[in-house]
Parts: structure tokens; C-alpha cells; sequence
């Protein structure tokens, strides 16, 4: 299934860098430390989102890391598996910052992850391409896979490919090309 493979391929392509796209926070608070559990590729211990809540709770937060922290808690939900919380969060963060593009490339691989939400994660990752994420490679690949789901192999295609060019390093897009076959007009 596609979007297995989206989920296993994330964590593949970051072997340098996390599977999700975390938003820093600067400093030694309760919110850095979310952002660090968040950027870590394995964590989603009760404890990091004991960290989160928290950075909420404790810290005198900017709206910058406020936006963060929902972004970075949502993130340690959706590796959870509450898909439906990670999304509330970020929900949040869209609601505070429109333009934080890290909140629209989470909140598409967590809705991807959704059966039947492929549809609704195309624009969320086109906007995530919109807004500069830092990881555009993923939000290619996952607008890729969504594209796919839906039957538009064309628009795949050329996502995978646009994946491919953001991160040339990336094996995976590499390899969904490999399955297509171009042909002429």
C-alpha cells in the first residue's frame, strides 16, 4: 500500500534529519525539549509529550513557539498513532501561523495516513511547497503517493520526479519512477 511506503520511506530519506518536519525552538525550555523529541526520528515517548504539554502549561511561550510546539506535539502524536489528536494540533498551528509550512506538510502525511484522505492531503502539501518547508522532497513524495491513490498517475509521476530533484540523494523516489513507463505524446 502507498502509503506504508510513504511512511517507511520518510524515515529512510532522513537518515541525516528527521521523518517529520519539526520547527525549532531556541533555548532550554519545556518547548525545546518537545522540539528535540520531535526532531528525533524514533521518539514519541509519553515523557517528550509530557515535554509539550508542558512548554503549554509552564513556559511564557512566543506565538513562534507556541505554533512550534503544536507543530512538534502533533508530530509526536501522529508517530503515536492518534492521528485525529496530531491533526487538532496541527489545526492549531495553521490557525496561529497560515504560513508555517511545516504544519501543512505534517498535517498531509498524517491525513495520508487516513484511508480515504488522500484527496484532502494534496492541497495541504502544496501548500507546505507554498510556504517553503523545509523538506520539500517529502512534500513532493507525499503529494506523489496521494495523487497516486487517487488514480492521477500522471500528476504522480511528476511529483515523484519533482521529489527526486529536491533531494537527489533520496532513494525512493528513484524508485516509483522506476515503475512508470513515458511514452510519447
Amino acid at each position: 500500500m502507498r502509503l506504508e511506503k510513504f511512511l517507511a520511506c520518510t524515515v529512510l530519506a532522513l537518515s541525516a534529519g528527521p521523518a517529520a518536519s519539526a520547527v525549532m525552538v531556541i533555548g532550554s525550555s519545556s518547548a525545546r525539549l518537545c522540539y528535540e523529541a520531535a526532531r528525533s526520528t524514533t521518539s514519541a515517548a509519553r515523557s517528550a509529550l509530557e515535554s509539550c504539554n508542558r512548554a503549554f502549561e509552564e513556559d511564557a511561550l512566543s506565538e513562534h513557539d507556541a505554533v512550534a510546539t503544536f507543530v512538534n506535539r502533533g508530530i509526536l502524536y501522529m508517530r503515536r498513532g492518534a492521528l485525529d489528536t496530531a491533526i487538532a494540533d496541527f489545526d492549531s498551528a495553521i490557525a496561529r501561523d497560515p504560513k508555517e509550512p511545516e504544519a501543512y506538510l505534517n498535517k498531509g502525511a498524517a491525513l495520508i495516513r487516513m484511508p480515504g484522505s488522500a484527496r484532502a492531503a494534496i492541497p495541504l502539501f502544496t501548500a507546505a511547497l507554498e510556504h517553503n518547508t523545509r523538506k520539500p522532497a517529502l512534500a513532493y513524495f507525499g503529494r506523489g503517493i496521494a495523487h497516486e491513490e487517487i488514480g492521477d498517475v500522471k500528476a504522480a509521476y511528476y511529483d515523484y520526479k519533482s521529489a527526486s530533484a529536491a533531494d537527489p540523494g533520496w532513494q525512493q523516489p528513484l524508485t516509483e519512477l522506476a515503475r512508470f513507463t513515458v511514452r510519447g505524446n
